[in-house]
């Protein structure tokens, strides 16, 4: 058997805590947009339903009954749980509130990410951004997986479910040693560089971006005699310090060294490298597209 008090509505919690507020019908109408007579429906329907009465009521006034005091503290809970459930669930599909995770390479943390992640929380307070430094097959087998919402990669090598979109053009930028004998001022192109070892990241973890500096020397005239990989940075810049060899890496990540090292923009060759957002098709896209375009506004 239901009872009666699995009848009541949230609605009629709403003008009984009103009334409770106010303890006098017409202000209480007022604030609810409702006729004196629909709350004063309501209330004695309230009353019928509980068995008990809600109000003490003397000739020109009302004042909460013992039972109405405990409903009030109850209906105070039950209203502003709904009200923050409500509005954490349209503030969820807005985008403005939840959670983004984003993988991404060094160097998208050498350019535009840390600006674009700084306007987008001004932007979306709510929103939790959770980062991770991974390489490309990271990304993609993370977003694979859902572990990520959205990747910043040096690769366009991607699964059919996957979106792609570039975010970033520049140069490469030759690292060499301190004291090398191709310096900024008498550089004289990647021809005459066939005979060093070279410094790269490994082919299995950013094949695109392996290619790409295999195609800049063939392009040179020769085949890079690759003695050393590594996958960060720091670790490429300290090897090259150590003249263990040289190395050819995106400018923005060269303008992160902060060993001494020799930095020669490639300005004057036809290559670019490119970065790319990649995200699974139909995840997280409002607050995808939100973050996406805060890359294009600033």
């Amino acid at each position: 058997m239901i009872s009666k008090t699995n009848q009541i509505e949230l609605r009629q919690l709403r003008y009984f805590k009103a009334l409770a507020e106010e303890l006098h019908y017409r202000h209480a109408a007022e604030k609810l947009h409702i006729s004196q007579s629909a709350l004063s429906q309501q209330i004695k329907l309230m009353e019928m339903q509980l068995d008990f009465p809600l109000f003490d009521r003397f000739n020109k006034s009302i004042a909460l009954s013992e039972w109405g005091l405990q409903l009030y503290t109850e209906a105070t809970k039950i209203i502003t749980q709904v009200d923050r459930s409500m509005n954490t669930l349209f503030l969820l599909r807005e985008g403005i509130q939840g959670e983004l995770s984003i993988g991404f390479v060094a160097s998208a943390m050498s350019s535009f990410l840390p600006d674009t992640i700084r306007h987008f929380h001004k932007s979306f307070p709510s929103i939790r951004l959770r980062l991770e430094e991974m390489n490309n097959l990271e990304q993609l087998a993370a977003l694979d997986k859902g572990d990520l919402d959205i990747g910043f990669m040096r690769s366009n090598q991607i699964s059919e479910h996957m979106e792609i979109r570039p975010v970033l053009e520049e140069t490469f930028t030759l690292i060499l040693p301190k004291g090398h004998p191709q310096s900024g001022t008498n550089f004289s192109g990647l021809r005459g560089l066939k005979n060093e070892d070279f410094i790269l990241f490994p082919n299995a973890k950013s094949e695109f971006y392996f290619q790409q500096i295999i195609s800049l020397c063939s392009s040179a005239g020769f085949f890079p005699k690759i003695t050393h990989q590594a996958i960060h940075g720091p670790t490429v810049f300290a090897l090259v310090a150590c003249g263990m060899g040289i190395s050819i890496v995106p400018t923005s990540l060269a303008k992160s060294a902060t060993i001494e090292v020799e930095l020669i923009e490639l300005s004057d060759i036809p290559q670019r490298t490119q970065l790319f957002a990649v995200w699974k098709r139909n995840q997280n896209h409002l607050q995808i597209s939100r973050f996406l375009n805060t890359i294009v506004q600033h």
